[in-house]
């Protein structure tokens, strides 16, 4: 039978490496497992003992190296890395090696970002390095949450659990967000159809008003409301690059404003408490908050690493200086429920469930329930939003469109009385 070099990761997460004898790679995978071993590289001895490729000759490229060239920087998207994350657990739940496993998506992987990322990342590994520091080449795709539960997985030797834990958790995320993307966009459909229509009615139908007006009274004053809405019909016609300047000056200084910290905590404080979408920004932001640090804190992460994965992947500044205070304290032996507490952002419910799970040992477990609790909250208040919006926006534009359609009406009463 042949034989193979192994390296794995022990319970205590240290590195063994040494060599043994097996029918196959699936086979000498499962004897390490049995010893309490998580392989990270296995090779047959005739493999490994090879001669090094020859460096290629000059004007020939690399393999790889042309498609990196050509597409730019790789970065795996989320869904990809959702898709891949959970296949990885699978393979390597089925007793592959994380190398064979690796190379298995690498094969059969039709994104270029996603073949090319696993194809460096299994030579990395197998070039000596650990999984999370062959992914930590490669920041843009696996951000600080990834790298450290990948660690985390490391160092338990479970790391197909952690890889299924963590691809849960990016399943959930992105369920969530496409919800609320998806409740946003029959509103946007109907305000961008009800401002293009009143554009049009503004630019197209009143101006020939006016000119009827002008023919059939003419030196005759106009109500002051019509010459309100011709007045602003002209000024669109003749300034309109005033109305687009002042649309792209509010877009550009909103981009200016998100990338200074000190301005972009009052945005995320509006954010978080304006009419309307404030609920639902406050409940996504509460659910992100519990199943990330339930996730991380479940996978063996350590708790103030942990708050600041949490912190960073917030995607709200005043929810993240909250959980930075919540940090500090931790960090200074107090819990965790009283100073997110003290943050005054979070509910009491909140507050309640965290306490009872650090009273009983299972706050992982209780941030769980917090996060799920807060999905079906997240929907119920998506729903009730797009009740609501529907009506109010309808109302919006028939009150414009009233307006208008009056304005232009009132002296028409008049043509009708000269003309009898």
């Amino acid at each position: 039978m042949p034989q193979y070099i192994y390296t794995a990761m022990d319970g205590a997460g240290r590195e063994q490496k040494g060599k043994l004898t097996a029918a196959n790679e699936e086979a000498a995978a499962l004897a390490l497992k049995s010893k309490g071993l998580f392989p990270t590289s296995l090779k047959a001895v005739n493999k490994a003992e090879k001669a090094p490729k020859t460096a290629p000759k000059p004007g020939q490229k690399k393999a790889g190296s042309g498609l990196n060239l050509a597409l730019g920087p790789m970065v795996i998207n989320r869904k990809d890395l959702t898709i891949t994350t959970r296949q990885l657990a699978i393979l390597l739940g089925a007793g592959l090696p994380l190398i064979r496993s690796l190379r298995t998506l690498e094969n059969q992987a039709k994104n270029p970002a996603v073949k090319i990322i696993l194809g460096k990342t299994a030579d990395t590994v197998e070039g000596g390095a650990t999984f999370a520091e062959a992914l930590s080449e490669h920041p843009k795709s696996f951000d600080k949450l990834y790298l450290n539960m990948v660690r985390a997985g490391e160092a338990s030797g479970a790391m197909e659990v952690i890889l299924d834990r963590l691809a849960s958790f990016m399943e959930k995320a992105a369920r969530i967000a496409g919800k609320v993307k998806s409740a946003m966009i029959y509103p946007t459909v109907v305000l961008t159809v009800s401002i293009s229509a009143i554009i049009a009615l503004m630019i197209l139908i009143v101006p020939n008003f006016s000119k009827i007006f002008a023919d059939l009274l003419p030196g005759e004053p106009l109500p002051a409301f019509t010459n309100l809405i011709i007045g602003i019909s002209n000024t669109l016609i003749s300034h309109w690059y005033m109305y687009v300047g002042g649309v792209g000056g509010v877009v550009v200084s909103y981009i200016v404003i998100v990338r200074i910290p000190a301005l972009k905590w009052y945005v995320d404080w509006i954010k978080y408490n304006m009419p309307l979408f404030g609920p639902i920004i406050s409940k996504t932001a509460i659910s992100r908050f519990s199943r990330t640090l339930g996730t991380l804190m479940s996978s063996g992460v350590p708790v103030l690493s942990s708050l600041a994965i949490v912190k960073e992947t917030s995607g709200n500044e005043t929810v993240a200086i909250a959980i930075q205070k919540v940090h500090d304290a931790v960090k200074e032996g107090e819990g965790i429920s009283k100073p997110l507490g003290a943050t005054k952002i979070f509910p009491d419910m909140v507050i309640s469930m965290v306490e009872v799970g650090e009273e009983t040992g299972k706050l992982p477990e209780m941030l769980d329930k917090i996060a799920n609790t807060y999905d079906e909250e997240v929907d119920n208040a998506v729903g009730a939003l797009t009740s609501m919006i529907e009506p109010l926006m309808i109302i919006g534009l028939a009150v414009i469109v009233g307006s208008i359609v009056i304005a232009l009406f009132m002296p028409l009463t008049r043509i009708i009385e000269k003309l009898s």
